[in-house]
């Protein structure tokens, strides 16, 4: 089979490997579709795991299942996490999943930018959903991001309402629109440098934009506050946006070492909260395909491009540009 190898962030190659042997409790799925996620355009976050094969957001169809398996068979479409908890251990009895040792070990084999993947046992039992007969592969491959997106704004606390600014309006970002005008929020803010993804935003629902590169127009405050970009100038900003009592949620990691200056006197007076929120579980990738399955995302807005996997590199330049796009996808036959 073939499938596009990261050796360096410039270095992406497509080679054949290996169809994975499928075990007990384990199924194999021919890829369908498998987005871009704009954490493996992060040099710092992507390189370190090289080589590998890129793609952690996939959707296809099962064409073989090991022995024990009982709840899939050949011919289901479905959505698979590439991470899954245990289910017993402390952390996923608080809810805290991503905190699981065997949520950080299990992986799919051997990634999603691959014509065949090996799902392992946990990932199938704990986080492989099907999908709706009325949904296409290319909005499976939505699950998983905008799982993350369900997570984080259940630890933002959004309320009907509520006022919310988003800043960094990629596709994390636009997702974060469509959730927050399903949610009832009162008024929308979104802020980007880009001219392309203001205009999505608007398009996916927000109230109102804001251009970063204008020195004249500041951000108004919020009761709530996301902040994409993994920088701590976008933290400082957000907590600068953030309204007596509102809630700041980075989004995305700064890389090691990046310090943030804050001043601890101004958030507790104001009674400002600071949260985070990493990668997400299996409750929010059920709340992510209810929300997909029921039209609260325009998915056809919020996936821009689609590409084959013999031209897998340039949707992962396309997407570390961060320009004139939101979501690509890398289509299969």
């Amino acid at each position: 089979m073939k499938a596009a190898v990261l050796y360096s962030f410039n270095d992406i190659r497509i080679e054949e490997r290996p169809v994975p042997e499928v075990g007990p409790g384990e199924a194999l799925v021919k890829i369908r579709a498998c987005g871009i996620c704009s954490g493996d355009v992060m040099p710092w976050y992507i390189e370190k795991k090289a080589p590998l094969v890129l793609g952690h957001e996939p959707a296809g169809e099962i064409v073989e299942v090991g022995e024990g398996v009982t709840d899939f068979q050949a011919g289901d479409r479905v959505f698979v996490h590439h991470h899954a908890p245990c289910g017993e251990c402390r952390e996923c009895r608080r809810g805290d999943f991503v905190l699981c040792e065997t949520w950080k070990r299990s992986h799919i084999v051997p990634g999603g930018l691959s014509e065949f993947v090996k799902i392992p046992a946990v990932n199938l039992s704990r986080d492989t959903l099907n999908l709706p007969p009325d949904m296409d592969f290319l909005a499976g491959t939505l699950v998983e991001p905008l799982a993350c997106v369900v997570k984080g704004m259940r630890r933002l606390g959004l309320k009907p309402g509520e006022s919310v600014i988003i800043i960094g309006l990629g596709v994390m970002g636009a997702l974060f629109v469509a959730l927050a005008r399903h949610m009832g929020a009162g008024h929308i803010t979104g802020a980007d440098m880009v001219p392309y993804r203001l205009e999505k935003a608007m398009e996916i629902g927000a109230d109102e934009v804001v251009d970063a590169n204008s020195r004249k127009t500041g951000l108004p405050m919020a009761d709530r506050v996301v902040v994409g970009p993994g920088n701590a100038s976008a933290m400082a900003q957000g907590i600068a946006c953030a309204a007596p009592g509102g809630t700041v949620l980075f989004f995305t990691p700064p890389p090691p070492g990046e310090i943030l200056n804050i001043e601890p006197n101004a958030l507790y007076f104001k009674e400002i909260n600071i949260i985070q929120s990493y990668s997400c579980g299996p409750d929010d990738t059920r709340e992510a395909l209810r929300l997909l399955s029921i039209g609260a995302i325009p998915v056809e807005k919020v996936i821009t491009h689609t590409f084959p996997l013999e031209d897998a590199g340039d949707a992962f330049r396309l997407t570390a540009r961060a320009r004139e796009s939101l979501k690509a996808v890398v289509v299969f036959n």
